[in-house]
């Protein structure tokens, strides 16, 4: 994996230094992004396919969990030849009660319609230039502008369904994948909708009701989807290692990549 390079999401934008913080288990996340970005982890010509995914973190529109949901997802992809962008979205501003304040806003109704629905808007807007972006430096980049998907974990996969379904004709990736996504707000199926591959624990009653749904709705829209449930494996797992079939998520994407031809 090359020296990653930091880009930001649009033009006149100057990329922030990273504010870190720890939660519980000790995860370590980014908070506090004015700034959008993404960073350009570009795999080994030998083995580049031409193949680029943008990986979008998860984190309660918060914060970013930016290892096992983005930095260790990005090593996997370009092992296996394929160009990745993580995507630093914009996020809910936190102040030194983080963990607190995040408990308080997510459980408000109040907070939700001031501050956490207009923030998504801005965070679906920041997948969608993420594509535009990635579409437009394709060449330099070596990645083929008709394979730009998009991924997502969480509040990160509620940004890739919303760019899935909200997209314009210049941001439509060519295939997108929530993982354990959060719920957007309905919106219909757009014509020529991307391929969706979906995936979540059956024991995350988050995501597998909107896990469901959406494979539901590209079907009956008469697209392209692909939906896997664990038993097992809770919300959040990523890339952690568990010791449960979820473990083997990111080869069921892999093999849904190969399937589609990217």
């Amino acid at each position: 994996m090359t020296q990653p390079q930091v880009i930001p999401l649009y033009p006149g934008g100057t990329p922030e230094p990273d504010s870190f913080a720890t939660i519980e288990n000790g995860l370590r996340v980014i908070r506090n992004v004015t700034q959008p970005s993404l960073t350009a982890y570009l795999p080994d010509a030998a083995i580049a396919t031409g193949t680029a995914v943008i990986v979008a973190p998860g984190g309660a529109y918060h914060f970013l969990a930016h290892e096992h949901e983005g930095t260790q997802v990005a090593a996997w992809l370009n092992a296996h030849g394929i160009a990745a962008f993580l995507l630093k979205y914009r996020l809910v501003q936190t102040g030194d009660d983080f963990a607190q304040v995040i408990g308080k806003n997510l459980s408000s109704p109040e907070v939700w319609e001031s501050t956490i629905w207009p923030m998504i808007e801005l965070e679906a807007a920041d997948g969608c230039q993420a594509v535009r972006l990635v579409r437009s430096r394709a060449a330099e980049w070596g990645v083929n502008p008709r394979r730009i998907g998009l991924m997502g974990f969480s509040a990160g996969g509620h940004l890739t369904l919303n760019v899935a379904l909200r997209h314009d004709a210049g941001s439509r990736p060519d295939f997108a994948a929530p993982i354990y996504p959060a719920p957007p707000k309905e919106a219909p199926v757009p014509e020529g909708a991307p391929p969706l591959f979906l995936l979540c624990a059956a024991d995350d009653d988050m995501a597998w009701p909107v896990c469901t749904q959406y494979y539901s709705a590209w079907r009956k829209a008469g697209q392209s989807a692909e939906l896997h449930i664990y038993a097992q494996g809770g919300h959040g797992f990523g890339m952690n290692r568990t010791g449960l079939p979820s473990d083997g998520w990111i080869e069921r994407f892999g093999d849904w990549l190969k399937a589609q031809g990217f």
